[in-house]
């Protein structure tokens, strides 16, 4: 999660609040309309495919996202960091790709290319003119299940992923904190893995536990093509018949039952002491509700809450009176995201004001938190808020790659069509008392991991023994 919430500063408050919100919803609902009149158009190949269209003429340039249903929670036992693993394999080549020609092939035809991977899919795209499309789906559907690998492949792209595993999580005190409190937030569910991986595992990882996990898991079945841009519906099936329609599906494929949480009867606190921190600061997660299909109205709730609580520097509560009233922070901020299968997480952080201990900054952030409960939102925050976060997921897919990840990762995590066409108006339809019931249920700090960052205490004087002699 990050440190520092990027979000624009928001409205003022009083009278030119309410102006600016009301004017603010009015172009709203004016973008709205123009947004929701896209053409989205869906099918499924014989071998399993789905395929996602998403119309957007203005400008000749097309994005293919393929989404592959399986990812850091679907791992086999002791091989954790395999998926993202793959995901570096995926640009070493096929028989008709030369190995690492993937990237720069789609370079030279002025387009660019990325992969991710999460706990719940892996992903793999390609941003290019409208007229390159079909290059690059055969590309994608030839390294779906033609890669190949050589032992030289896996062992020079394994020590690339020890190597970034050393640099963004062994060199971050924050990120060491970050992985520590996962492992402690889930008792028993696979997210608990860091994507990256452990390392002990992660340097065990073979060339056939990579091309197992590849022949079983990349197969047209267990895969989304969504492709948007400057295309028809007839253009893209055509493509996707030709390119992707002869691939035989996995016969591995079977439904994601994954072990689930039992209830969590305690807070869990974890205490990190690096030298290297510069800012300590006290962090806490919740187990939270993710978004389900055909119920996302909780979800929404915690959505709006994170952003009341902590989604602007300026004007939400925390900030408010950590950073201004109080003065005991320097930053306070809130964080939520149900883009997940199973189980999300609520996160709360402060970074105390030189001098404020953590205790002190954690009893201050309780007694913020216990007044919200008590109080309830202010009617023109939420207003505020709820225009807010609305117009932020509107504008987000003003954008033909955002909407592209906006269409596979909900479909990736099960949610529908609907369920994605339906989710600002169930952000807007969020109420104060929707707010609070979702607070009240995700406070519980029995389902609770706080961690503090700090700097090592100063090791106090110890009396050197004469040689010969040991000090008691």
């Amino acid at each position: 999660m990050p440190l520092i919430n990027g979000r624009k500063t928001g409205l003022g408050f009083g009278r030119r609040s309410g102006l600016c919100a009301a004017l603010a919803f009015a172009c709203v609902l004016a973008l709205a309309e123009k947004v929701t009149a896209e053409t989205v158009t869906t099918f499924t190949l014989d071998n399993g495919l789905d395929v996602v269209v998403i119309e957007d003429h203005r400008a000749p340039v097309a994005v293919q996202m393929i989404w592959y249903r399986v990812g850091a929670a679907d791992e086999p036992a002791g091989q954790s960091g395999i998926a993202h693993f793959l995901e570096h394999l995926m640009f070493k080549g096929t028989e008709k790709i030369a190995p690492n020609q993937f990237s720069a092939t789609v370079e030279a035809q002025g387009g660019d290319d990325n992969a991710f991977t999460s706990w719940d899919y892996t992903a793999y795209f390609q941003r290019i003119a409208a007229d390159r499309l079909d290059l690059v789906m055969e590309m994608e559907a030839d390294r779906m299940r033609n890669l190949v690998l050589t032992e030289d492949d896996v062992l020079t792209e394994r020590q690339v992923i020890l190597e970034e595993r050393a640099q963004r999580t062994e060199t971050s005190p924050g990120a060491l904190l970050s992985e520590q409190m996962r492992a402690a937030q889930y008792l028993n569910h696979p997210y608990a893995i860091p994507i990256i991986g452990w390392r002990h595992e992660m340097e065990d990882l073979s060339r056939e536990d990579a091309l197992a996990y590849y022949q079983r898991f990349y197969a047209p079945n267990n895969a989304i093509l969504v492709v948007a841009g400057d295309v028809t519906p007839d253009e893209v099936r055509a493509l996707a018949e030709k390119h992707y329609g002869p691939l035989e599906p996995s016969t591995g494929i079977a439904q994601r039952d994954r072990p689930q949480e039992p209830p969590q009867l305690a807070e869990r606190r974890i205490t990190l002491a690096d030298e290297r921190v510069s800012e300590p600061y006290v962090i806490r997660t919740h187990l939270a509700p993710e978004r389900d299909p055909g119920n996302q109205s909780e979800a929404a709730a915690l959505t709006v809450l994170a952003e009341l609580l902590g989604g602007n520097g300026q004007t939400s509560v925390l900030a408010r009176a950590l950073q201004f009233d109080s003065q005991t922070a320097v930053y306070a901020s809130a964080f939520y995201s149900g883009a997940s299968i199973d189980d999300a997480t609520f996160g709360l952080i402060v970074v105390p004001s030189p001098g404020v201990s953590l205790e002190t900054a954690e009893a201050e952030l309780d007694r913020v938190i216990a007044d919200f409960l008590r109080d309830g939102p202010d009617p023109a925050a939420l207003e505020r808020i709820r225009t807010q976060v609305r117009a932020g997921d509107i504008y987000a897919r003003d954008n033909v790659q955002s909407l592209a990840r906006r269409y596979g990762e909900a479909l990736s995590i099960g949610l529908t069509i609907d369920d994605i066409e339906s989710w600002d108006d169930a952000l807007f339809a969020v109420t104060e008392a929707d707010i609070l019931a979702a607070a009240e249920k995700v406070f519980d700090r029995r389902n609770a991991v706080t961690g503090w960052l700090t700097r090592p205490e100063a090791a106090p004087d110890t009396f050197a023994a004469p040689e010969g002699e040991t000090s008691e």
